[in-house]
C-alpha cells in the first residue's frame, strides 16, 4: 500500500444488545444527543479515514439512516451493507431453526463489495478513543499485501476496559518480543479488583490477570486481500458448523487461524486509550461522565456534527 491509499472504516452495527436491551447503538451519551458511534466516526475522520461502511440489518435500515447516517453524509463517504443470514456461499443454506447471526467474521465479509483498499473494523457500540484510530491509520498507510497477509489489532490495557458493574469477557493477548500477536486467550468472567483483574470462570480457583495485560476490543486493521481469505475460509467453517444453530464465526478466530497456519502476521498496536462500552445498563452514566470530561478537556467539541 502507499500513503495515498484511502482508508475505510467498517462499522459492525448489526447486533442488538442482549444484556443491555434495545438498539443501544442509538442510545445518546453526548451533551447534544451524540451516540458512541458518533465519536468513533469523528475520531476516524480526524485520523484520516475517508469512507465509512456500516454493516447493518435490513429491518432497521430506515431508522439507522434517519438517526445515524444522515449526520455524516456531507462529511465523509458513506455506504451501507447488510448482514443477512442467507448471504452464504453456493451450496449452503440456512439450517432450520437458525435465527442467530453468523458472527463478526460474517458481518465483516458483508462489506466485501464496498472495500477497495486498507480498512479498519470496529464495533458500533464501543468507544475506542482518538489515539487508537491514529495508531491504526498510521499502520494501514504502510501495510503491505504480500504473500503473508499483514494485519493489526489495537491492544488496550485490560484495566482500561473493565466494568464496575459486573464481569466482562475479554480476549487477553499473547504478544511476542516483536509486538506480534501469537494467540488470544478468551476469558469470560473478568472482574475488577483493587489490584488486578480476576477471571472467575472457576469460582473456586480465580485466576489473577495484571491490569497492564493487552486485550482485544475488536478493533482490527486489514489489507483488502483479507476479504479473499474470508471467502476461502467461510465454506470450510460452514462445513463443520453450519448445522449448529447457535455457532458463530468470529473475526478473532479467523485471525488466530491465519496466524497459526502462517497465512498472516498480526501486529499489536498498544494504546493507553480508555475503552468505554455499555455492557450493562448501569455503565451508561459512567460513559456519559467520561465523554463529558473529554469534551471539557477540549478533546471533542461541544457538538460533534
Amino acid at each position: 500500500m502507499t500513503s495515498q491509499s484511502p482508508l475505510t472504516l467498517v462499522v459492525l452495527a448489526a447486533g442488538m444488545g442482549s444484556r443491555y436491551g434495545g438498539l443501544k447503538q442509538l442510545d445518546p451519551v453526548g451533551p447534544h444527543g451524540e451516540v458512541i458511534l458518533d465519536y468513533s466516526v469523528y475520531d476516524a475522520i480526524q485520523a484520516g479515514f475517508t469512507k465509512v461502511v456500516f454493516v447493518i440489518r435490513r429491518e432497521f435500515e430506515e431508522l439507522f439512516r434517519e438517526k445515524i447516517v444522515s449526520r455524516y453524509e456531507n462529511r465523509i463517504e458513506i455506504a451501507c451493507c447488510y448482514q443477512d443470514l442467507t448471504d452464504l456461499p453456493e451450496g449452503y443454506s440456512v439450517p432450520e431453526g437458525r435465527v442467530k447471526p453468523w458472527g463478526t467474521a460474517h458481518a465483516t465479509r458483508a462489506a466485501r463489495a464496498a472495500i477497495a483498499g486498507p480498512f479498519a473494523v470496529i464495533n458500533a457500540d464501543d468507544f475506542y478513543g482518538r489515539d487508537a484510530f491514529v495508531r491504526l491509520a498510521a499502520y494501514l498507510r504502510t501495510a503491505s499485501g504480500g504473500n503473508t497477509l499483514s494485519c493489526a489489532m489495537v491492544g488496550f490495557r485490560l484495566e482500561n476496559t473493565l466494568s464496575d458493574f459486573g464481569s466482562v469477557a475479554r480476549g487477553v493477548c499473547c504478544v511476542d518480543t516483536r509486538g506480534q500477536l501469537k494467540g488470544v486467550v478468551e476469558m469470560t468472567k473478568l472482574v475488577k479488583t483493587p489490584t488486578c483483574a480476576e477471571n472467575r470462570e472457576d469460582p473456586n480457583c480465580p485466576e489473577s490477570v495484571p491490569f497492564d495485560a493487552r486485550v482485544s476490543m475488536n478493533f482490527w486493521g486489514f489489507t483488502p486481500n483479507f476479504m479473499a481469505e474470508l471467502e476461502k475460509r467461510f465454506p470450510l467453517w460452514l462445513k463443520d458448523h453450519s448445522a449448529e444453530v447457535k455457532s458463530e464465526w468470529y473475526l478473532p478466530f479467523v485471525v488466530d487461524e491465519m496466524i497459526q497456519d502462517g497465512t498472516a502476521v498480526c501486529q499489536v498496536l498498544p494504546t493507553n486509550s480508555h475503552w468505554f462500552g455499555v455492557t450493562y445498563y448501569e455503565d451508561k452514566p459512567f460513559v456519559v461522565q467520561q465523554i463529558g470530561q473529554l469534551v471539557r478537556e477540549g478533546v471533542y467539541p461541544q457538538k460533534l456534527f
